[in-house]
């Protein structure tokens, strides 16, 4: 890796301090696969020492990174093999695991650990029956563990069976947790295209294919970007897209120095650099705000579409010029509750379902983070699934769902999450029934896309 010159230090210092340019998160991957016995319990356990022999000094290590370098690291976050593929040779309830992570949880101080998933795209083992049934009350009982399921793929298809049971176990989520602010909900998503090595969360899972150990560092810099396009109030679009990527290339790279660090600190390889541009409910820190910089009076006016295809566009380009290392999402995120301008947007109106959902044909993840009437049915909440699962398969892209029923309130009232997750307005939504249709079961057939080989 090159070495940076001093310019590059001190813009990477303002950058730091004045538009909230940081890591969002190390997350270190570990595989579980060789944790799994005959008897749960002792699959627990294993599941816990593992976990904590191999995270031992993540947080350290990450915090020593932080005062070295002096680059902020919000979280330090694992991700686990899919619970599903653990749980099913040990028998028993896999709630019994989700304890055993929030164990290690508290027992290292992490902010999260993900994996509680079932990778279910074309069909259910007897273990991914069990996880998915079980995933309300293991949310409900923990505070730091993330699950998610994978209903789709474009080599697959759509498993419109689990489409319609994640329709049920969204809206139970909220149910069992209602009294707190229906929180369960918010660390639950449901993916078509799942990537094996995302390290954001709720979706950070460590696949199969990944190697025993590894440590992702995912990074973020929305408030750098708008603060960019700022200083250049007329550039043509063509120079706004070469202004992404350069600036892009330089927060990657940051990425790419705190991920080798960590790598050689801790012993384990280095996965990917994940650049998505995640915002924050702070000021400033906001994708919506990039967009309206480009020349929009209000993210979600017409045109938003076009301006979030050419932002995820130029910040892909510009990290993979920075890194050979970049994987997981890389690109936009478009949270409604976690990000100022999408709150402004959707609360006063100029932001609607409808327009987020034709802005996830084109963005890094999907409908995410969208706080949706109290009443909203669990086949309304599997048909915007399906939906949604149709746009990743279709288009060979990562698509997710991580909406909240917020149980008891309605339209125009707000659900208030704190931190990171921030707070979103009930947004409305169609109500006209897709029952019918959820109800039919079977497969969406994978589309002519498939056929690659």
């Amino acid at each position: 890796m090159p070495m940076l010159n001093t310019t590059d230090i001190l813009e990477t210092i303002r950058m730091i301090q004045d538009d909230c340019l940081d890591v969002r998160t190390t997350t270190m991957g570990i595989s579980l696969l060789d944790c799994a016995a005959d008897d749960m319990d002792r699959t627990c356990q294993r599941v816990y020492d593992k976990v904590c022999r191999c995270a031992k000094d993540l947080v350290k290590v990450g915090e020593e990174i932080e005062r070295q370098y002096g680059i902020p690291i919000i979280n330090k976050r694992i991700s686990v093999t899919p619970i599903a593929m653990i749980a099913g040779p040990s028998g028993g309830d896999p709630v019994k695991l989700a304890h055993a992570l929030q164990r290690a949880a508290d027992t290292l101080g992490v902010n999260f650990i993900g994996g509680y998933s079932a990778l279910v795209q074309k069909g259910f083992s007897p273990g991914d029956l069990a996880l998915i049934q079980s995933i309300p009350e293991a949310l409900a009982t923990t505070e730091n563990i993330c699950a998610s399921v994978n209903v789709g793929s474009t080599k697959a298809g759509i498993n419109m069976d689990a489409v319609a049971m994640m329709g049920r176990i969204v809206r139970e989520c909220s149910e069992r947790t209602a009294s707190r602010d229906c929180i369960a909900a918010a660390k639950l998503v449901v993916f078509c295209n799942a990537p094996e090595d995302n390290p954001f969360m709720a979706g950070a899972f460590h696949g199969p294919g990944e190697p025993d150990c590894e440590i992702n560092v995912g990074v973020s810099g929305p408030g750098v970007v708008r603060a960019v396009l700022a200083q250049h109030p007329d550039a043509t679009i063509s120079e706004l897209a070469d202004l992404i990527k350069r600036t892009a290339f330089k927060i990657t790279r940051m990425g790419q120095l705190v991920g080798t660090e960590a790598s050689r600190r801790l012993g384990v390889p280095f996965g990917i650099v994940d650049l998505s541009l995640a915002p924050t409910p702070a000021i400033g820190d906001s994708v919506a705000r990039i967009l309206e910089e480009m020349g929009l009076e209000s993210c979600g006016a017409c045109g938003t579409t076009a301006c979030l295809a050419l932002l995820n566009d130029a910040v892909k380009k510009g990290g993979v010029m920075a890194s050979s290392r970049v994987g997981g999402l890389s690109g936009a995120f478009i949270p409604v509750s976690e990000d100022e301008g999408m709150i402004a947007a959707a609360t006063s109106g100029a932001l609607s379902i409808e327009k987020l959902e034709a802005m996830t044909a084109v963005c890094s993840v999907g409908l995410d983070m969208i706080v949706l009437p109290g009443d909203t049915t669990a086949e309304v909440i599997a048909a915007l699934i399906a939906d949604e699962a149709a746009i990743g398969m279709v288009n060979s892209k990562t698509t997710a769902v991580r909406v909240i029923p917020a149980i008891g309130k309605e339209d125009g009232e707000t659900l208030q999450f704190g931190g990171l997750l921030g707070s979103g307005p009930v947004m409305k939504i169609s109500k006209h029934s897709p029952a019918k249709f959820i109800q039919r079961g079977g497969q969406i057939p994978a589309p002519m896309q498939s056929l690659k080989n």
